[in-house]
């Protein structure tokens, strides 16, 4: 999704205090992810698949092997901004990873998906993740059957090429005039794709982030920035924390500590200039 904040000022290259900053709250988000139980985002389909890596099979009795150990990031401009952070997390904690996701589109669902659908068999060929983890765009219109049939879709172009697929909530954002007659299709997208993935429990599983943002985007629990839309290098820090911790309960992947990513060079790219990010 385009920004809206074209306007605001660029932001200055991080100080030792901004740091210190992204740090602090993405220490508080693991902390907060830790004491919650049952309501942690999981769909209850993949709370089934909670226990350990040594424990978990699969219906033929088949132990599965930890994952990510290759990632590809599917989102719009929301996940654009979250990308950063996730790179870095990942990337501490030995997993190889790539984010298509792009602004102002990104999505599956509908016209305005096209280029996604001719990008999307490349990366999977060439990057091949075992892992796909797609955040729902401000971008998926369409009706609930429709969502629905994009994200069936989405699922079987991910499982062909040998790959799991995680579909991530979007979190709380400003439907403003540019969303406005889009906002019950953007209300159903979360729920056609829990029942998408409900349908595939061994290959497909669905994350919940209100469990992390809330759904109130002028909540200080959303993190959203000065557009009431995008996060800043804090909120994409904490749902980067938060998404780790999803990835071990869901895979048995051990995250890297919070104090190995969270204060690298990834604080001071472009794409949160145009935010005012502080």
């Amino acid at each position: 999704m385009n920004s809206k904040s074209t306007s605001s000022p660029l932001l200055q290259r991080p100080t030792r205090r901004t740091a210190g900053l992204v740090l602090a709250a993405t220490t508080a988000a693991l902390a907060l992810t830790a004491c919650q139980a049952s309501g942690d985002g999981s769909s209850p389909t993949a709370d089934r698949n909670t226990a350990s890596s040594a424990d978990r099979q699969t219906p033929d009795g088949q132990k599965n092997a930890t994952k990510p150990h290759r990632m590809l990031w599917m989102g719009d401009s929301i996940g654009e901004v979250q990308a950063p952070p996730l790179g870095a997390a990942m990337k501490a904690g030995h997993v190889a990873f790539k984010s298509i996701a792009a602004a102002g589109g990104g999505g599956v669902v509908g016209e305005i998906a096209q280029p996604t659908w001719e990008q999307l068999p490349k990366e999977l060929t060439s990057f091949k993740p075992d892992v796909v983890a797609y955040q729902i765009t401000t971008y998926d219109w369409g009706t609930p059957g429709e969502q629905r049939a994009a994200y069936e879709r989405l699922a079987k172009t991910v499982n062909d090429a040998g790959a799991e697929l995680l579909i991530v909530s979007a979190p709380p954002f400003k439907v403003d005039d540019f969303y406005r007659s889009h906002e019950a299709a953007i209300k159903t997208a979360p729920k056609s794709a829990k029942e998408v993935a409900d349908k595939h429990p061994n290959t497909v599983r669905f994350l919940d982030a209100s469990a992390l943002w809330g759904t109130d985007s002028t909540a200080a629990k959303a993190q959203r920035g000065k557009d009431g839309i995008h996060s800043c290098q804090q909120g994409s820090a904490a749902f980067a924390a938060w998404f780790g911790e999803q990835l071990h309960k869901q895979y048995g992947f051990t995250p890297a500590a919070v104090d190995q990513w969270a204060t690298g060079s990834w604080t001071s790219e472009k794409v949160y200039a145009p935010l005012g990010c502080k």
